[in-house]
């Protein structure tokens, strides 16, 4: 398991890097929002400060996550990282609710101001930073199986094409569309509910052990091909965080004795970590045709 605490150290970095971009470009999009009379704008750097809550929430759970196992926590406290992944979810929606009241109240308003050109350009370049900060989370996330940087990694990307969607309400505003820079920050609103929809789904699915059938089938077909496994009847798989656990019964010759029915568990825990990375296998044996 020192590896999956490995893991989860380096999905720490991630977590740091989304809080200091969210601090950089909140502050700057809030200021400049106000100043250029951008609602749009203002509506994107009102949810980057919440995201930096969201952020906050996962950096905690991936510290939480690295305690080792307790008396009351023999699998370990791998699932912090899921449970901070659903609160970051909770954050976003209340964020994109607030979002959706203000921008459809503005929009019933009799004048609309026309946002300055540079609310456009911190626009652009705030999605500019985000689409980077999403590439490097998103690999990071695949590389360390980790949930709930994956999670903060579509936050990021969801971030950049609402910094883009104000951009081009802000142009559209300045070209004589008045309400489109208020249309757009509803819009905004929208991305991010559907964004924290999505992360919620996923987190929910995994606390209650929900799993994906095409990697069962997937890490099925690796055991079956194990030399000696003759059959698999009963295969289960959780995830906690960024471990796998799977549970599965093998079918082997009944004449085997027990340090050769020993040596085809171990086959099987080791084409299951080459083929999937995966760390905690139990597995249990029954002999074949009786």
């Amino acid at each position: 398991m020192e590896n999956a605490y490995d893991d989860i150290k380096k999905g720490e970095r991630g977590a740091w890097i989304s809080i200091i971009a969210y601090l950089f470009l909140s502050t700057i999009k809030l200021t400049v929002g106000w100043i250029g009379a951008s609602a749009a704008l203002k509506a994107d750097g009102l949810n980057n400060s919440t995201d930096i809550i969201a952020s906050i929430a996962i950096l905690i759970g991936l510290k939480i996550a690295r305690k080792p196992p307790d008396e009351n926590h023999r699998y370990g406290h791998f699932r912090a990282e899921t449970v901070a992944s659903l609160i970051a979810a909770f954050i976003m929606a209340s964020v994109a609710i607030q979002v959706l009241i203000s921008a459809g109240t503005s929009f019933f308003q009799a004048n609309h101001e026309t946002p300055d050109m540079i609310t456009a350009w911190t626009a652009i370049f705030s999605a500019a930073i985000m689409y980077g900060v999403y590439m490097y989370n998103s690999r990071l996330a695949k590389k360390i199986n980790s949930q709930s940087i994956m999670a903060a990694a579509q936050d990021n990307r969801a971030d950049a094409l609402v910094s883009i969607g104000a951009f081009i309400g802000i142009i559209g505003s300045r070209l004589g569309v008045e309400w489109l820079d208020t249309l757009t920050a509803f819009a905004v609103g929208l991305i991010i509910f559907k964004t924290a929809w999505g992360i919620f789904s996923e987190a929910s699915l995994s606390l209650t052990d929900a799993f994906d059938l095409n990697k069962i089938r997937d890490i099925q077909y690796s055991v079956e091909k194990v030399p000696g496994v003759r059959g698999v009847p009963s295969i289960k798989a959780r995830s906690h965080g960024n471990v796998t656990f799977v549970d599965v019964v093998i079918l082997v010759d009944p004449d085997l004795n027990v340090v050769e029915s020993h040596d085809i568990t171990e086959y099987v825990e080791e084409a299951l970590l080459q083929e999937h990375n995966i760390r905690a296998t139990h597995i249990h044996i029954e002999p074949n045709g009786r």
